[in-house]
């Protein structure tokens, strides 16, 4: 904890980085894995059990935040950490991911974005600048720059005229930021998958000095080959002395070969996601609770876990409850994945400190590859 925004670099393993990126609300262990609390909640956790399990820091979504309730009323309850009883440091993306993807109507422009709610119609106008007083009503500690993410596939000319745009906005972001010593914004790197235009972006936000960057537009829907090869192209034009932050990445796996190529945060819905819907994440790969096959086994998920939800419930139960739509079953699995996420990242940062990562890697690997255990 500290009274600035800072970052420090403790150890290095090949291009894998051991850090801390520290702030008036806590202090981050690198390579971090940031749970996504969407709406002010992560769903189906009570967020103490989140920082029990190792979470350092958790996101909030200020597309989300500001349409219900509304950024200006949590600024009046005290703000998000007051709000949602989590006092440590929260990221904020800016909201326009999900302005380009969930508004049904958007008009886009120089200025920003006009859009309608998906909750109940309303028209809406987010700026540079709005956005970024929107994440300062929230009070959160890392904010995002707006920028335009494309979907790819996308045409060459689309691809690079979003990223240009998207450099003119971290200009106007970072003015509305101004300077708050103990908070952070960061700019967001696009250009899609060519490239020369992720070069351009990269080289263009690091002139601006920011306190740390973003690889954005990536985990939508491209093969993991591809991922990787921006990662590669992105890095070596990014500055080492700021974090590096792969936006909505993803698989443990994905997450991995990420650090491998000098990534320190990560966030993503899928281990939250996935066990609403059956589906577990262990040392031994994934696990289907719906399948028929634990219908009857009195096996846990890993009976060498620290995580309750892992060691201590039956696959049996879990795959009722599961089968059954029941509460429980999607709260018991969201925690066994979460667990196994904080526990992943809390191996990466040993093994860089030993400098031992690429045996952990696969290590780690070997034993997804070898599958679950035949049922008890």
């Amino acid at each position: 904890m500290t009274d600035t925004f800072q970052f420090k670099l403790l150890a290095t393993d090949g291009k894998a980085r051991r850090g801390e990126v520290s702030m008036p609300r806590g202090t981050i262990r690198t390579p971090a894995f940031m749970p996504v609390g969407t709406v002010g909640t992560v769903k189906a956790m009570y967020l103490d059990q989140v920082r029990e399990l190792g979470a350092d820091i958790i996101l909030g979504n200020t597309y989300h935040l500001m349409l219900r309730p509304g950024a200006e009323r949590v600024a009046r309850l005290g703000g998000l950490h007051e709000l949602i009883r989590w006092p440590f440091p929260i990221l904020t993306d800016s909201g326009g991911f999900q302005v380009m993807s969930l508004s049904g109507l958007r008009k886009l422009d120089e200025q920003g974005v006009t859009f309608k709610s998906h909750i109940d119609g309303a028209l809406h106008h987010m700026s540079p600048e709005r956005s970024i007083e929107i994440q300062g009503l929230l009070d959160s500690d890392i904010q995002m720059q707006l920028d335009e993410c494309v979907a790819l596939p996308a045409s060459p000319k689309e691809i690079e005229r979003a990223m240009e745009m998207s450099l003119r906005w971290a200009e106007r972001c970072k003015a509305a930021f101004g300077d708050q010593p103990g908070k952070a914004m960061f700019g967001i790197v696009q250009g899609g998958d060519i490239p020369h235009l992720r070069v351009r972006s990269a080289e263009a936000l690091s002139g601006l000095g920011l306190k740390g960057y973003a690889i954005g537009g990536l985990a939508v829907g491209e093969p993991q080959e591809v991922m990787l090869d921006m990662i590669d192209t992105t890095i070596p034009h990014l500055p080492t002395e700021k974090p590096r932050y792969l936006m909505g990445v993803g698989t443990p796996d994905d997450m991995l070969k990420s650090v491998a190529r000098g990534v320190d945060m990560f966030d993503c819905v899928m281990p939250t996601r996935s066990g609403r819907h059956g589906l577990a994440f262990t040392r031994r790969g994934r696990i289907n609770l719906r399948n028929a096959r634990h219908a009857a086994g009195m096996r846990p998920l890993d009976e060498e876990s620290t995580c309750p939800a892992a060691r201590d419930y039956s696959r049996a139960y879990l795959h009722h409850l599961v089968r059954a739509n029941e509460s429980l079953g999607g709260m018991l699995l969201t925690w066994n994945n979460l667990s196994y996420y904080q526990d992943l990242m809390a191996g990466i940062r040993k093994a860089i400190e030993e400098g031992g990562f690429a045996d952990f890697m696969a290590e780690t690997q070997e034993m997804w590859a070898r599958g679950d255990l035949a049922p008890l």
